[in-house]
């Protein structure tokens, strides 16, 4: 919006030419949203408080003491993250561009699904929220209107999917494989990132670094000279994406704050949903739909462990892990929460850097 009311006069007041750049605004984004959070964040919580939306169920197959500190603590925090990012989007990005306007209905709807899946479970007083069909129904509803979105746009290859590694490897899947595709992606990021959310802050560094990674990666795949050179695919306006993914790790970050280990307060799926939502849909816009299983490869292993354990325990009746999602795992292994914590930040930065490295590896 910044930019929309600002720039338009650069030509008289010289220093509105600062809005023209990405990096300028991306850099503001991530410090507005971060500021936010740190800003409103206590009163959030206590608002949280006050309403009872604490963690008012714990499953008793966790490790003892792991759970007993975390109950009573107020969930539906991703109404931090969302509020803050919204805002700090609304003021940063150029509100013109239908990629703005994309993110922004996914990260809407797949936090309104997250709030009434978090609202009927702290008001019912069990697990029980939304249906589980219920969910993926809506979800998948979105995806088909932002496929839909970007095929009206009619941008060149929306329905070519990039192979990594390969410079020449183009598949066109199609209107209705490329819709299918996407569900796949979008709907899948939103859940296993979702399943990821277990224990205090596992969740805001690697979404945070995966953020940071796709705004890196809009602002080359917007930038012709660059895509020429890496041999990738070139998505105009990609650098409001880049905005856009700032805001989010900036929001992250915040959240972080009041989430680190013991945390003041939990995201929910109010969050969880969202963000694996905004990221998956980003991944999709951008192209690089397998680039996120790469950068994003602790929230692959976290949804992966809960597929195997499932299917191997249907099978055979056994359990592969001693509790799934991985890092429920780990606990039962006698790792410290904090351990199982940091050792995910460092995978998911480590993974960040090698999914970024892959760009050159064509």
């Amino acid at each position: 919006m910044l930019y929309n009311l600002l720039y338009p006069f650069a030509e008289n007041v010289s220093f509105f030419n600062l809005f023209q750049y990405i990096t300028v605004r991306a850099g503001g984004a991530l410090g507005t949203s971060f500021l936010l959070c740190l800003v409103f964040g206590p009163w959030i919580i206590r608002k949280l408080k006050a309403a009872q939306y604490g963690q008012v169920t714990v499953r008793t197959d966790h490790p003892e003491g792991s759970v007993k500190s975390k109950a009573g603590t107020p969930s539906m925090g991703g109404l931090m993250i969302i509020g803050s990012l919204l805002i700090s989007a609304l003021f940063w990005t150029d509100m013109t561009h239908p990629f703005v306007w994309m993110l922004f209905g996914v990260t809407v709807v797949f936090g309104g699904i997250g709030f009434a899946d978090d609202y009927l479970t702290m008001t019912r007083g069990s697990k029980k929220g939304l249906s589980g069909k219920f969910r993926l129904f809506v979800e998948s509803l979105v995806v088909i209107s932002v496929v839909a979105g970007l095929i009206y746009i009619g941008r060149e290859g929306t329905t070519n999917v990039y192979l990594p590694f390969f410079k020449d490897v183009v598949l066109d899947l199609g209107a209705v494989g490329f819709t299918i595709f996407a569900i796949f992606v979008i709907v899948g990021s939103a859940n296993a990132v979702n399943i990821t959310d277990g224990l205090d802050g596992l969740v805001s560094v690697p979404a945070a670094v995966v953020a940071l990674a796709f705004a890196g990666l809009a602002y080359i795949v917007g930038r012709a000279d660059f895509t020429e050179y890496l041999h990738i695919a070139y998505v105009p306006g990609a650098g409001e994406i880049a905005v856009f993914c700032s805001a989010l790790a900036g929001a992250m970050l915040g959240f972080l704050w009041f989430n680190a280990p013991p945390a003041r307060v939990f995201m929910g799926d109010t969050g969880s949903l969202a963000v694996g939502g905004i990221l998956g849909t980003v991944a999709v816009m951008l192209k690089q739909e397998f680039l996120l299983a790469i950068i994003g490869g602790i929230f692959v292993l976290e949804i992966v462990s809960v597929i195997v354990q499932v299917t191997s325990f249907k099978l055979t009746g056994k359990r592969v892990f001693r509790m799934a999602p991985l890092h429920h795992h780990f606990e039962h292994k006698g790792w410290p929460e904090s351990t199982i914590v940091v050792r995910f930040w460092i995978i998911s930065i480590i993974l960040a850097l090698i999914g970024l490295a892959t760009l050159k590896i064509r």
